[in-house]
C-alpha cells in the first residue's frame, strides 16, 4: 500500500492534469495530437522501440507544456502587472514548449513517413 506521502504526492498530480486540462487550451490540444498519433500508432502496428519513442515525445510535450503553465501562473502571481523581464521568462518558457513540439513532429514524421508511403 502507498504511504501517504506518496499517496498525496500522486493526488498532487492528478489535481495538476486536471488544472491543465481544465484551464490550459494547449495541453487540450497536445493531449488530442497524442490521441491522434497514437491511433495512428495502432493502426500501422509500429515496432516496441517507435512506441516507447512516440510514447516518450507525447510525454515530453505535455510536460513541457505543464511546466510552462505552471511557470506562467507563478509569474502571475508575484507580478500580475507587465514586466519586460517576466515577458522575457513567459517567453523562454513557451519557447520550451514550442522545441518540445517540433522535436515530436520530426520524430512523428520520421517514424510515421514511411508507413504512408506504404498505403502509396
Amino acid at each position: 500500500m502507498l504511504s501517504e506521502k506518496r499517496s498525496q504526492s500522486f493526488l498532487h498530480a492528478l489535481r495538476g492534469l486536471k488544472i491543465a486540462w481544465q484551464e490550459e487550451p494547449s495541453f487540450r490540444i497536445e493531449v488530442l495530437w497524442g490521441v491522434i498519433t497514437l491511433l495512428f500508432s495502432v493502426y500501422f502496428r509500429i515496432s516496441a522501440t517507435e512506441w516507447l519513442i512516440i510514447l516518450f515525445m507525447i510525454g515530453f510535450v505535455l510536460a513541457a507544456e505543464a511546466l510552462n503553465t505552471a511557470l506562467e501562473e507563478l509569474c502571475d502571481k508575484f507580478q500580475p502587472t507587465q514586466d519586460p523581464h517576466i515577458a522575457k521568462i513567459k517567453d523562454l518558457a513557451a519557447a520550451a514548449v514550442f522545441i518540445a513540439a517540433i522535436a515530436a513532429f520530426i520524430v512523428g514524421c520520421v517514424i510515421f513517413i514511411p508507413y504512408l508511403i506504404t498505403l502509396w
